[in-house]
This record gives C-alpha cells, sequence and structure tokens, in this order.
C-alpha cells in the first residue's frame, strides 16, 4: 500500500484539521502522513477534565483528538497519520506505540537518551517532554498525530498544564543540537515512520 508525505509547511491549525477530517470522509485508497508546523495556537483534546486554560492572548481551541491542553507554534514539526488500521494490520494501541518508539530511535541516533512513561504518552529526555502524541480514530482511519519540539518558543507551555501534568517541563532538541536543521529532522524522523509502518 502507497504511504504518500505531504509537505504543508507553515498552516493554520484549524484549516488543517478541518482538511484532515475531509480527507478521512473520502476513505482514501492509500495511506498519508502529513509534516507541518502551526502558527501560534493552544488546543485541548477530549480529555477536558480538570483542564486548566490558558490566560494568554494566544488563541485556543478544543479539538477531537485524544489527550489534554498543549501548545503548538513554528518551530515544532507535527507529523499527522492518516493511516487506515486494517490495512497495516494495527491496533490503535500499536500505533501509538510504534510511533513512540520511532522517535526514540531517532533519537538513539542523534545520542540523545529518550523514554517513554506508563499512562503518559509522548517521548521524554530526561523526564522533560519532547514529543506529545494524540490521535483519532474515524471509520478505521486515524488522524492528528504527534508533535516533536524542534527550536520553537517554550515560553507558552507555562500558561498550562501540558497534557495535563502540573509542573512538567518541555524540552526540545535545540537543548541537545545547536545546529539542528528542521527539514533533516523531517527526513531522518519520517525515514524511522516508513520502516515501522514497512514502507
Amino acid at each position: 500500500m502507497a504511504l504518500n508525505i505531504k509537505y504543508l509547511g507553515l498552516t493554520d491549525y484549524q484549516d488543517c484539521w478541518l482538511a484532515m477530517k475531509a480527507h478521512i470522509e473520502k476513505n482514501p485508497k492509500s495511506d498519508e502522513i502529513w509534516v507541518t508546523e502551526h502558527n501560534p495556537i493552544f488546543t485541548t483534546g477530549l480529555n477536558k477534565k480538570n483542564s486548566k486554560l490558558p490566560n494568554s492572548p494566544i488563541p485556543h481551541l478544543f479539538v477531537d483528538r485524544g489527550g489534554k491542553i498543549t501548545f503548538h507554534g513554528p518551530g515544532q514539526i507535527i507529523f499527522y497519520f492518516l493511516i487506515n488500521l486494517d490495512r497495516n494490520n494495527l491496533s490503535i494501541r500499536q500505533l501509538v506505540s510504534g510511533i513512540e518508539k520511532s522517535i526514540l530511535i531517532f533519537l538513539k541516533k542523534k545520542k540523545i537518551i529518550g523514554h517513554i512513561k506508563q499512562n503518559a504518552p509522548g517521548v521524554y529526555v530526561k523526564n522533560e517532554k519532547i514529543a506529545s502524541i494524540g490521535l483519532r480514530l474515524k471509520k478505521g482511519f486515524t488522524y492528528h498525530g504527534i508533535s516533536l519540539n524542534v527550536n520553537m518558543n517554550l515560553k507558552p507551555f507555562n500558561d498550562i498544564d501540558p497534557c495535563g501534568y502540573k509542573g512538567l517541563k518541555m524540552a526540545q532538541l535545540k537543548d541537545y543540537l545547536p545546529n539542528i536543521q528542521n527539514k533533516n529532522v523531517e527526513k531522518e524522523v519520517l525515514e524511522q515512520f516508513k520502516n515501522f509502518l514497512g514502507h
């Protein structure tokens, strides 16, 4: 089965979200990964319980992915997975695990030791979160995906409890690899995702 990669550049979150939902409705015959960065925005997923909303001029949107509140902004690379689970012989849990492991392999190749936490999806370095994951399943297809902090303004995370965890610190690749280039990150992470999906 073909896997199409779409590079969208800097996008508005809501436009991208609506485009994902429209794409799934068409029952596409191929799987896709969309690569993008978003203009600054806070989003809260379906797990709204005890969510602390930010007191900030940055826009906030309630969305239909899993998880709680997070922040997106330029310098954070997002990989959206628009794939059919049955065609790939995957459960949603296997997909989440495979995405996380792909990021861990990428980090290891960069000599960065990442880890995952039970009941707290995403990827961490020294207990600071470097990648956040939230998916939605509809009509056998997934959408939404994983965001990887590369070289961004992390300050807005201080206005929220990221992913619902009070005091959770965020990390980014620039802290460990000062000369990191977004294009190289996209290429190398996608390589791991393709390996996982068998492409």
